[in-house]
């Protein structure tokens, strides 16, 4: 009985117990609250930071492209020298090797070769565009006219004197923006210039980066310092190996789109194919815009010609091969020299074009490759730099303490039961 009655009483908590169990809810309740607060400050801190880095990064962008826009002048000769390099260096090594010439001896001798070879492309063009030029202009008036006669006789309800205003509203304008176009050609005069200094200026520097172009990355290693030396040396390498293989892929690309183009062109017998695969052929070098803007020229000469039937051909033509470019050439053979999205290539040369205008459309994809080696360099530094994760712990059951692990087994973790 004694026992039975002390039962209900032990089971009854005393008040003290009661306010020790209080304290305990309260204290967890301020460990859990504290908790969260120091999450959420964390995360706070953490978002800071890197706003704040993120923000410094767009400054360094900016001030860069100001700078790059005020030196344009000297950073434009000086990335055409280096695309110039890359296509006459092998030669020139190859002389080297094989016939023993100095290296400013073999630099001026495949300089001058080059300057031979577009002599001659200029030499068999000129021909067929002089004598093509004059029929051409009459093609295009007879397919202006033969417009003008199909609209008017059309369901489209413009009528020849409609057309006539048209005409004459065009030239009325033409002859009130004669300041203009006076002004205009000035600028043109002066922009030409301006070209014929900086190709002059890229030349000469083409000619000392392929004669002394190998001595950089060296003295680049050795005045940089043991901790940046090394890797400038083997980012500048990768550079070149990547701009290097886009010019020699994408020439071998826009090679054998020029050779299809000329071949469709002289079946369906359009007038300028040769000047018109050549321009391809250099198109070729600004992805995706480069051709479309060839090709639309291509179709134009067509139509006004050999009429919308044939141009349909050389349309289908065009569309063919770029079909062949985009989805058996382009990923075959650039997929190694760049490894990048369409995408990117677009927007890319989007970019270059909206801000530097044609140079920058075809400058834009060798500059984005050479931000994406240094993003993938970086990339495989901080995969190197990076330690391994502990292994993860596993959870405790109830009444399991961790235990230090011995000395022989610095990195075991045992599990004792009590």
């Amino acid at each position: 009985m004694a026992s039975a009655a002390a039962g209900p009483g032990s089971a009854a908590e005393s008040p003290g117990e009661q306010r020790r169990a209080r304290q305990r809810a309260r204290q967890e309740h301020r460990q859990r609250t504290q908790a969260r607060e120091d999450t959420i400050g964390r995360g706070t801190a953490w978002l800071a930071r890197w706003s704040l880095r993120l923000v410094a990064i767009v400054l360094g962008l900016i001030v860069m492209g100001l700078l790059i826009r005020y030196t344009w002048s000297i950073v434009l000769p000086v990335a055409l020298a280096m695309i110039f390099t890359t296509v006459l260096q092998p030669p020139a090594y190859f002389l080297e090797r094989k016939l023993r010439l100095p290296p400013g001896l073999a630099a001026a001798t495949v300089l001058l070769g080059s300057f031979f070879a577009i002599g001659m492309l200029v030499y068999l063009m000129a021909p067929s565009v002089a004598d093509q030029s004059t029929d051409l202009a009459d093609d295009a008036v007879e397919g202006i006219n033969r417009l003008s006669d199909w609209l008017a006789t059309s369901d489209l309800g413009v009528s020849a004197n409609q057309l006539d205003e048209m005409l004459n509203s065009a030239e009325e304008k033409i002859k009130d923006s004669a300041g203009t176009i006076a002004s205009g050609v000035l600028v043109g005069v002066n922009m030409a210039t301006n070209i014929v200094i900086n190709i002059v200026l890229a030349l000469v520097l083409t000619f000392l980066f392929v004669k002394d172009g190998r001595r950089f990355l060296p003295w680049v290693k050795e005045n940089a310092g043991p901790t940046a030396g090394p890797h400038l040396y083997e980012v500048g390498n990768r550079i070149w190996s990547t701009l290097g293989g886009f010019i020699r892929t994408q020439a071998l690309v826009s090679g054998i789109d020029a050779v299809f183009i000329y071949i469709g062109l002289i079946a369906v017998g359009v007038p300028l194919a040769f000047p018109l695969a050549v321009i391809t052929f250099f198109a070729g070098f600004i992805p995706i815009v480069g051709a479309v803007s060839a090709g639309a020229l291509a179709v134009l000469i067509a139509l006004v010609s050999v009429g919308p039937l044939k141009a349909l051909i050389v349309l289908g033509v065009i569309l063919a091969v770029q079909q062949l470019e985009g989805n058996v050439l382009s990923p075959l053979l650039q997929s190694r020299s760049m490894n990048l999205h369409a995408a990117v290539v677009l927007l890319s040369v989007t970019l270059g074009s909206s801000l530097f205008g044609i140079i920058g459309a075809f400058l834009a994809v060798p500059v984005a490759a050479i931000i994406a080696v240094i993003m993938r360099y970086l990339n495989e530094q901080v995969a190197l730099n990076s330690t391994d994760p502990d292994p993860e712990e596993e959870e405790l059951e109830d009444g399991d303490e961790l235990v230090n692990p011995p000395d022989e087994v610095p990195r075991q973790q045992r599990y004792v039961e009590e």
